[in-house]
């Protein structure tokens, strides 16, 4: 009987290495002490090695997913947070996922404390990535100078594990705002068609516009495309009855208005050279799109205030918002490409009306002074005086410069007075900002009709000036005295009861009102530089902005 029991208990310690809930190597606070002395940086990322020494000197080396031996069930959620990195928009391969999974699926060898380390290791960067983002803004992009969070994942770690809530501290992590959680949404259903193989119809180059009620023999590809839209974001405009006709019809047309609004552009039903590369985006750079969006949203603060202005640069577009609910939106043109409008925010803290224009210098130097050489009385036309220095002191004759003979340098400051012709039109809206730019109204109401609105010299200029008028001041014009004294034609201070946060964003990728996702062309290059330095995955290559 003896004997038995004995060949009985030895069978059972063979078997129990290959059961899925013992660690095959020792974890201890001796070991995992031993382990990060010795241990020194050998992934090329010294602060993931300090978080990880400073969470477990904080436990005084107590293991955290290892216990006894025997793998903790938390475990199972730690391994499932990492696994599903990539639905975050994130590069999971910065986790580890694969070789954890490894590690924890392997029934020989010491790997307990390589496991250990590593989940923690991983969770800490992944907490970090997610609150903060992957990318140092400032290296991804130059132009953003909003300042990028600040975030403990050790205190954080520790929390969720002491308060055993760590599956809702993760849900929690990434921004709450329905912009990103619509992203996040579109962006696994387009990595669901794209692991399917998914490739979207491309249109051919068309000389010339096509316009609906006409025929085209690369109607039936855009109407393959359209249904490929259809597939991809369930708008029921897109579910097209007919496939195979060359006709341009009013059903087409109304999907084509739909992807022209969707893509940021006039929604004329004209498809032309805008559309049709809109049309063209590949899927793989849609997705990449939608990654460093979810990423430029994790840079931005998680409490805008209750009332704020948000300027999108590369969408256009202005929305005031009060109480987490959009109450004014309008088009805006936004600065040329040589003189791109940066990311940062401020705070509105007055407006001017009737606003005098001091001209910069560059622009001075580069836009109006060949125009002044060539027609002598450009300057007169338009209201523009001419003074020796920017203190505005000392008034010039411009028929007494002889303006062919001006230095490149440029020695005179200008200024546009007040009036019909003043580029800044009725009003101004201010806010402190190193960049010298602030948001105004414009004589030039035909820009806003334009797809690709980049017309300025840095400076927004507004749709709709006097209801963001309105919406800072808290009350109507009217009561704010504000059309009279426009009417006036007297320049004048208009201080803010309080000062209210703006914020000009690069955003590429958002949603609506009803969470549909929009896109807007990559006007500035922003995503295409954002991406290279970030070297995600996929796609390899990424073609050029439309």
């Amino acid at each position: 009987m003896m004997r038995q029991l004995l060949a009985l208990l030895i069978g059972l310690l063979v078997l129990l290495p290959v059961y899925a809930g013992t660690a095959s190597a020792m974890v201890s606070a001796e070991t995992i002490r031993r382990q990060l002395a010795q241990d020194t940086d050998d992934t090329g990322n010294q602060s993931a090695q300090v978080r990880l020494k400073h969470f477990y000197a904080q436990r005084d080396y107590q293991p955290a997913w290892i216990i006894s031996n025997q793998y903790q069930p938390i475990l199972d959620t730690a391994l499932s947070f990492i696994a599903r990195a990539d639905e975050e928009g994130l590069d999971i391969s910065n986790y580890s996922s694969a070789h954890l999974q490894q590690l924890h699926a392997s029934p020989e060898g010491e790997t307990g404390l390589a496991l250990e380390l590593g989940v923690t290791r991983s969770l800490l960067a992944l907490a970090q990535d997610l609150y903060s983002g992957q990318l140092s803004a400032t290296a991804a992009d130059p132009d953003w100078h909003i300042p990028q969070q600040k975030f403990d994942s050790v205190t954080f770690l520790q929390q969720a594990l002491t308060q055993n809530n760590l599956q809702q501290a993760f849900a929690d992590l990434a921004p709450s705002m329905p912009q990103y959680n619509a992203l996040r949404r579109l962006l696994m259903k387009l990595r669901q068609l794209a692991a399917a193989g998914t490739h979207w119809t491309q249109i051919p180059e068309i000389a010339s516009a096509i316009r609906p009620n006409s025929t085209h023999p690369a109607i039936p590809l855009i109407r393959q495309r359209i249904l490929e839209a259809h597939a991809a974001y369930t708008k029921a405009e897109y579910a097209l009855t007919t496939a195979e006709s060359e006709w341009y019809d009013h059903e087409l047309e109304a999907a084509i208005k739909t992807f022209q609004q969707q893509h940021g552009l006039n929604p004329d039903g004209i498809i032309g050279r805008h559309t049709r590369r809109a049309l063209n985006t590949p899927l793989e750079k849609q997705i990449q799109k939608l990654r460093i969006n979810m990423e430029r949203l994790r840079w931005l603060p998680r409490n805008f205030g209750d009332r704020y202005v948000l300027v999108n640069i590369a969408g256009f577009y202005l929305t005031a918002i009060e109480h987490h609910t959009p109450v004014l939106d309008m088009r805006i043109v936004v600065g040329r490409d040589y003189r791109s409008t940066p990311s940062f925010n401020s705070r509105v803290s007055h407006l001017v009306l009737n606003p005098y224009w001091n001209i910069p210098n560059s622009i001075a130097r580069q836009d109006l002074w060949p125009k002044q050489k060539k027609n002598p009385d450009y300057f007169a036309s338009q209201g523009i005086r001419v003074f020796s220095s920017y203190r505005y002191e000392f008034e010039l004759d411009p028929d007494g410069i002889d303006w062919h003979a001006v230095e490149r340098r440029f020695p005179y400051a200008l200024q546009q007075a007040p009036g019909n012709l003043n580029a800044l039109g009725n009003i101004k809206f201010m806010f402190p900002n190193p960049f010298s730019i602030y948001l105004h109204d414009t004589p030039s109401k035909s820009l806003f009709q334009k797809d690709i609105r980049t017309y300025s010299s840095g400076c927004i200029r507004l749709e709709k000036p006097f209801q963001l008028a309105e919406f800072l001041l808290g009350r109507s014009l009217e009561d704010a005295n504000i059309t009279q004294q426009v009417d006036s034609g007297k320049t004048r201070t208009v201080h803010l009861p309080k000062r209210v946060p703006i914020y000009l964003v690069y955003i590429t990728a958002w949603s609506d009102e009803q969470g549909d996702v929009r896109f807007s062309s990559d006007i500035y290059g922003r995503d295409k530089r954002a991406l290279a330095h970030a070297r995600w995955p996929e796609p390899a290559q990424l073609s050029q902005s439309y």
